[in-house]
């Protein structure tokens, strides 16, 4: 394997993260409230929720189901009994005073993923400590123009929402490798419908624990976190400030402290936000509300039996059933609706590395224009499985049947019946592709005279002007053979 990336030259990066991710839920971990975005503040609430008196929580089944997926999809362990405990601390968007989580036995333990990287050899394996289950706290509103000068406000829709916690080892080595391990997870959890893992609706967080130490040393430095990263190029480049800030730190001969750290983007820098606390500043301890958490065998079997195939599977089948280059068949399921779409259409036309690259150069180029998934069009597999079969007989031309792929995607519809609505029916009357090649002969000598020496090349520009004279309607295999068999090329 190829060195790894080392981002700076006296010392090495260890990392380790922390992501909360929000489980895709109608409801939230222990009481009915909806689970929903956009909502006006505190509208999405129950008594549970806010600690009222009297009030005692039930566990949400589909949430657990949901975590058994995260854990199947990670190579993880399933504990057959994990225990809810209190996490105890106080902040004004966390009504009850403490946080219901899961500490000394969480839902499952000892999984990995892995991630590639351009420029590595193989593949980099990241180890999971643990996947535990919590709900989330409220949100406090600095925002002064939503919050006006009354000071801050809090919002306690989010109170309660169910999400899974997921703890990597500190087993990456550069602010790289921790966006890709970030992508790679989030490809992951939402191909096994765990979570929308949504970003810019903080479905998706991320902690990052990150320590220097001289390179070749074994034991670890001290650490700090940087709180609430949620995008890729923030993760990357808040860690690259902390590296900075670290190594400046131990190079002036200073010691870093374990702290909690904000990342500043406007000016690149982060800040001591507090000192960090320690487990036990929490004062854990199991919820007495709660019973511990037994999951049978034959309920991870169950799980097991209706997890789709997974994305790295997917790819390397497409690889070997269809012929499908690496690069090809990691586009094709980028998720995992663009992967089931190709197998159907694959199915429907018997051709699927013609499908697939109608899908790479036309569909996906749509796509992108209107950002948007391929589940939000119009497009139905059999649909550009038929368009492809109308230009491979002859009936249409790829250059005609091409701008068809945005009609569909607008509207759907019958690609046959598209083709002969709009007159793009491929000319084969033999006697108009004669004449039209006549013609092109006879107003280009020079090109003929080119063709007739040797140089080949003239024939395909002979064939362009058949082609504007038939207004891209000719089988161009047909104008190949009549100019060929005129020109004695």
């Amino acid at each position: 394997m190829s060195a790894r990336l080392q981002p700076h030259p006296n010392y090495e990066v260890v990392i380790g993260l922390e992501v909360h991710v929000h489980l895709r839920t109608d409801s939230k971990l222990f009481s009915p409230a909806p689970v929903r975005y956009g909502d006006l503040p505190n509208h999405d609430t129950h008594p549970i929720d806010l600690g009222l008196p009297g009030v005692l929580p039930v566990l949400n089944r589909r949430v657990v189901e949901l975590g058994v997926r995260a854990a199947l999809a990670t190579h993880c362990n399933v504990q057959p009994c994990s225990i809810f405990a209190r996490k105890n601390y106080f902040y004004p968007d966390l009504p009850k005073g403490y946080q219901i989580s899961q500490y000394e036995d969480p839902l499952a333990t000892g999984g990995w993923l892995e991630i590639d990287l351009s420029g590595y050899d193989a593949p980099v394996r990241v180890g999971l400590t643990r996947i535990h289950i919590e709900e989330d706290a409220g949100k406090s509103i600095h925002d002064a123009a939503i919050a006006g000068d009354a000071g801050s406000h809090v919002d306690l829709n989010r109170a309660g929402v169910p999400l899974l916690e997921i703890v990597s080892e500190p087993d990456l080595r550069s602010p790289e490798e921790a966006a890709a391990y970030l992508r790679k997870l989030r490809e992951l959890l939402r191909w096994a419908d765990v979570s929308d893992a949504d970003m810019e609706k903080g479905q998706f967080r991320c902690d990052a624990n990150l320590s220097l130490r001289p390179h070749g040393d074994a034991e670890l430095g001290t650490r700090t976190e940087l709180k609430n990263l949620n995008s890729f190029r923030f993760v990357e480049d808040a860690l690259y400030a902390e590296i900075a800030r670290q190594a400046a730190l131990l190079d002036g001969g200073g010691r870093v402290v374990q702290a909690t750290m904000h990342y500043e983007p406007a000016r690149r820098t982060t800040r001591v936000m507090r000192l960090k606390e320690n487990a036990d500043d929490y004062r854990y301890f199991p919820d007495p509300d709660l019973l511990p958490l037994r999951i049978a065998e034959a309920d991870i079997d169950a799980v097991r039996r209706v997890m789709p195939e997974l994305p790295d599977d997917r790819r390397a089948r497409f690889e070997r059933d269809d012929a499908l280059s690496e690069y090809d068949a990691r586009l094709l399921t980028e998720s995992r609706a663009l992967a089931d779409f190709y197998e159907a259409a694959a199915k429907a036309s018997g051709a699927p590395k013609l499908v697939a690259n109608w899908m790479l150069r036309d569909v996906l180029a749509q796509l992108r224009e209107r950002d948007c998934e391929i589940g939000a069009t119009q497009l139905a597999p059999d649909a550009l499985a038929k368009l492809i079969a109308l230009v491979e007989a002859g009936r249409v031309t790829a250059a005609s049947a091409r701008p068809l792929v945005a009609v569909l995607i607008e509207s759907g519809g019958d690609p046959e019946t598209l083709v002969r609505e709009r007159g793009l029916e491929a000319v084969s009357d033999t006697g108009a592709l004669e004449s039209a090649a006549a013609a092109a002969i006879a107003a280009h000598p020079d090109v003929v005279a080119q063709i007739r020496g040797g140089d080949a090349k003239g024939l395909n520009f002979l064939m362009g002007q058949v082609m504007k004279r038939t207004q891209g309607k000719a089988n161009p295999k047909a104008v190949r053979e009549i100019l060929a068999s005129k020109l004695g090329a």
